[in-house]
């Protein structure tokens, strides 16, 4: 549906604001205190829009999605963006068949599982794709039982050399949470199972009531997802999947690393509980192996799937080569009212802007991603097709993906964007207690106004944090929802317990765009190092704990972040005097390629893609995000071998750093040594 038209009232400007307009010399501010005034902001346009992207199932390379993405083009043309939609060709999997039987004892009968979720009254329930895996090796495997918890590294050890318990030709049950669902199976496959189930814990995920009564998970529900280990198309790693394009056969691709070796299917709470009933255990460590035996059986379909991003573009006044990019996916594994949400609100609050003669300094650029469940897929492969373009010319990277699913303000992001967060956040009302601003709450909440760090896989950010070297912003208003990739994600699910009033969405939209606006309009871009600086600091303080007495000299990174800070004090200094367009252009751009140089072309050992060397994900939980991932698999890796090489490895790992840290800052300076 097209976009509700912009009515008299919206444009009848206080004479105020019209004076101060025709009066200042910058009138950006202007534009940006409107932007947050309650005649920009339409919780009832942002509840239609979510209803109709949600109405129907829209997994990666479904007519529905395809749907969906005509729907958000039609928005953004109507909100005028010139929009147009990148297609690419892309590996997805879906399931064919999929069966789980458990043999409690050798004298009981066997027991079938019929894996469906139970609909709740929505009448496209019937649409949802069964419960699978994505990437999921196809086979059909039986085995004893055996519970991992977690199915982390630390659980499959404590198995291993506190319970004797040996794994191989085990199917491992394990429990959602912790870490990322591809890395339990990768860490069962290496303890030598031969498959894996991971069931919804109700410990976790539920309680005595569910959804649609409480926000909990029901029994039947399951959460689905991929459990491939890399980002973007499997067949592509590296480069885009374009028509015509190069691509790696299934066997190469298994090669590869991150592929799934073994079959593994996502399970209920209540199927879970039956199949742990089968396991026993000494000492009250619930284990097993057995007696109970799965057999698990699993057929998938690979195919190559057409997948559309969608792009909208407001063209820079001033500087139209550099572009402040927002992001938002649009596939769904079932409903998606919260993973994903559309950048839908963003769009027609900037058409409102640009009908009162508004004209970003910066391109702004909107993005609404295809195929992010399955790997990141739309995101990383426009990444890839763009990335000579994107090194030289993008300021920042926006992202929000479940960007609402309770109350409470959470925010990560590269350190130099810290400030302009925090200042965003003072400027907006907490959309769950109005006396006071988002800020003010967020300090004063368990969180305490934190900002996590984007070294994680678990969303679009990836892209161009780790492999380009772009500074990044994720936001969302409410930590973890119970129904996460159910078929309970519904649009019903978030008008009873997500944002009842889509006041949360509003709220949303304000610092989201507010964080854009101001990269895109202040004549100084609003990073500030000396943050970055102050965040190594710390990471170098947790580094120098896992020395464990081994002759490793940090000497150098610690002088190269001090290097860095002094940089970041002068730059700023520098701003107060500078004068001239070309000038002030040559600022923003140190400022801006700063990032970059905190990559490395090599990329991090056995994972080259990811070139960053301060932010990067855990080796054994993509989910997980890590300073100086290199030095932390590098470390790891010692632990294990404790030889001399595998710790002389360590202090190459930590030179490598400190050579980035050391170019970051004399990107700032400006200056050739």
């Amino acid at each position: 549906m097209s976009k509700p038209r912009t009515t008299l009232a919206i444009l009848i400007i206080p004479l105020s604001y019209i004076i101060f307009f025709l009066f200042t010399t910058s009138p950006k501010p202007y534009y940006h205190t409107l932007f947050l005034s309650s005649s920009f902001s339409n919780n009832a346009s942002i509840s239609l829009h979510l209803h109709t992207l949600t109405r129907r199932p829209h997994i990666a390379g479904s007519l529905a999605n395809a749907e969906a993405a005509t729907h958000v083009l039609s928005t953004f043309t109507s909100s005028s963006l010139k929009s147009h939609i990148v297609t690419y060709h892309v590996s997805l999997t879906y399931p064919i068949h999929r069966s789980l039987i458990l043999t409690p004892t050798q004298s009981s009968k066997p027991i079938t599982f019929n894996l469906k979720q139970e609909p709740e009254n929505n009448p496209y329930a019937n649409e949802v794709t069964p419960t699978f895996h994505a990437y999921a090796k196809s086979g059909n495997v039986s085995g004893l039982v055996v519970y991992a918890n977690y199915g982390t590294v630390e659980d499959f050890v404590r198995l291993r050399d506190e319970l004797s318990v040996n794994v191989t030709g085990s199917i491992v049950i394990a429990r959602y949470g912790k870490i990322f669902r591809g890395d339990i199976v990768k860490n069962a496959y290496k303890e030598g199972a031969l498959g894996v189930v991971i069931y919804t814990d109700k410990r976790d995920y539920s309680g005595d009531e569910w959804f649609p009564v409480s926000r909990s998970m029901p029994p039947s529900g399951v959460q689905v997802g991929t459990v491939y280990n890399g980002l973007g198309d499997p067949t592509t790693p590296g480069w885009a999947s374009v028509d015509g394009c190069e691509r790696l056969s299934e066997e190469e691709v298994e090669l590869s690393g991150d592929a799934m070796l073994i079959p593994s299917l996502p399970i209920s709470a209540e199927d879970g509980e039956v199949i742990l009933k089968s396991i026993v255990g000494d000492d009250g460590d619930l284990v097993g192996p057995g007696p109970g035996i799965l057999n698990l059986s699993y057929v998938g379909e690979t195919v190559i799937a057409k997948i559309e991003n969608v792009i909208g573009v407001i063209q820079g006044e001033e500087e139209p080569d550099r572009y402040v990019i927002l992001g938002n996916h649009r596939d769904a594994w079932t409903f998606g009212a919260v993973d994903p949400n559309s950048g839908t609100a963003i769009a027609e609050r900037f058409d409102k802007l640009q009908k009162i003669g508004w004209k970003p300094r910066r391109t702004i650029i909107l993005c609404n991603w295809d195929a992010e469940e399955y790997a990141l897929i739309g995101s990383t492969e426009w990444v890839e097709d763009n990335r000579e373009m994107l090194s030289s010319r993008a300021v920042a990277y926006l992202n929000v993906d479940c960007a609402v699913s309770g109350p409470g303000f959470y925010a990560s992001a590269t350190p130099q964007l810290d400030e302009l967060i925090k200042l965003a956040a003072q400027e907006v009302r907490d959309p769950d207690n109005t006396t006071q601003t988002i800020y003010d709450s967020w300090i004063g909440s368990s969180n305490s106004g934190v900002i996590g760090r984007l070294g994680g896989g678990g969303s679009d950010y990836a892209s161009f944090v780790q492999h380009v070297g772009v500074p990044a912003v994720d936001m969302r208003f409410g930590k973890d929802y119970p129904v996460y990739h159910s078929m309970y994600d519904d649009f019903t699910w978030m008008e009873k317990f997500g944002d009842p009033m889509f006041h949360r969405h509003v709220a949303m939209a304000s610092v989201f765009g507010l964080v854009a606006l101001r990269l895109a309009d202040e004549e100084f871009l609003p990073f500030n190092y000396i943050s970055y600086a102050s965040e190594l600091k710390k990471s170098v303080k947790d580094l120098e704990k896992e020395k464990l007495g081994h002759d490793i000299d940090v000497s150098q990174l610690l002088k190269a972040i001090e290097d860095l800070s002094t940089a970041a004090q002068a730059i700023n200094t520098e701003k107060q005097a500078i004068k001239g367009v070309l000038k002030v252009r040559e600022l923003n751009d140190r400022l801006m390629m700063a990032e970059r140089a905190l990559t490395d072309r090599d990329g991090l050992s056995e994972r080259p893609w990811y070139k960053h060397l301060i932010y990067g994900p855990s080796k054994y939980n993509d989910y997980g995000t890590k300073s100086f991932p290199g030095v932390d698999d590098a470390i790891d890796n010692a632990k294990k071998l404790n030889t001399k090489a595998s710790w002389e490895n360590v202090q190459h790992q930590i030179w490598r750093v400190s050579r980035a840290i050391k170019h970051a800052s004399l990107v700032l300076k400006g200056d050739l040594t």
